[in-house]
């Protein structure tokens, strides 16, 4: 058989999590359609329903006893990696304004279940290296509304201290360098354009955590925005971005060439982990070189 359609037909496994547009642009449980005319069905939880039984026909995840159509989990790559996938979207409260003092229902983003669990499976992590799969990024504003500049449909509202959605993360890093955890990365999307973020407490406005990378990438094949703004709270850096320049429209086609993954590798002597952002030609475009941490 010739080399090349040997490996055309190679299979590649895929593990996913999903985002809003299996539902609706900026989904989340309290969204509303009845103003929007392209939507002959108005309920948001039917058309949910609909989408998490088609999301898990077409993306068979191993089912959980506990809550059959659960998208968070976690899956183990030996000894040096584990990766948590986690769900964004299921559980969130409304895109409010994000800047409420206390946490409550409208602050909730991952969930008391979600957030315990993760908390659970990273302490009994014993890989090398603890990767955070999360549908959006911690330190970019991303807007509800977009062309306004208002209410937020990620994790981050803006510089200051830690508000809404951001005591769910404030507490999560918080455990994380509490309890001992070594070597977490996060891989996020969402936002249509690739960046690397280093995360560093001395640059922040809450510190009361360890130093760590975000990687962000994507799409694979939609259109092109950004970039986004970084919030303080968490002291994000930026060490590379790649997005439309200030003269380019938002929203561009693939055919304009921004197309965006990343690419990660392990090495299992050194157990050093290399982090590659592309393009869709496969070009690298920036890379580091983490060295694991011991306790």
């Amino acid at each position: 058989m010739d080399k090349n359609l040997r490996a055309f037909n190679a299979e590649v496994p895929m593990l996913v999590q999903w985002d809003d547009h299996e539902v609706t642009n900026n989904w989340s449980p309290s969204k509303s359609l009845l103003e929007d005319k392209r939507y002959s069905e108005k309920s948001v939880p039917l058309l949910t329903a609909r989408a998490a039984r088609a999301f898990h026909e077409f993306m068979p995840i191993r089912a959980t006893p506990q809550e059959a159509a659960r998208v968070y989990r976690k899956v183990a790559y030996g000894p040096l990696l584990d990766v948590f996938f986690l769900d964004m979207r299921t559980y969130r409260g409304p895109n409010s304004d994000n800047r409420q003092s206390e946490s409550g229902p409208e602050t909730v983003f991952l969930g008391r279940t979600q957030l315990d669990w993760l908390k659970r499976e990273l302490m009994a992590s014993r890989a090398t290296w603890k990767v955070i799969a999360a549908d959006m990024p911690l330190g970019i504003i991303v807007y509800d509304d977009a062309a306004a500049k208002k209410g937020s449909e990620a994790v981050a509202q803006g510089d200051g201290p830690a508000l809404g959605r951001e005591l769910e993360f404030a507490e999560l890093l918080a455990f994380i360098k509490r309890a001992g955890v070594r070597n977490t990365v996060w891989l996020t999307a969402d936002v249509h354009y690739t960046a690397a973020h280093y995360y560093d407490p001395n640059k922040a406005q809450f510190q009361d955590f360890e130093p760590f990378w975000e990687f962000v990438s994507g799409p694979a094949h939609a259109g092109t925005f950004g970039p986004g703004e970084l919030d303080n709270t968490f002291g994000p850096q930026l060490r590379y971005v790649k997005a439309p320049a200030k003269d380019q429209p938002q929203n561009l086609p693939p055919s304009c060439d921004m197309q965006f993954f990343g690419h990660v590798a392990i090495d299992g002597a050194s157990e050093s982990m290399t982090v590659t952002l592309k393009d869709w030609n496969d070009q690298a475009l920036w890379s580091t070189r983490l060295e694991p941490k011991v306790a």
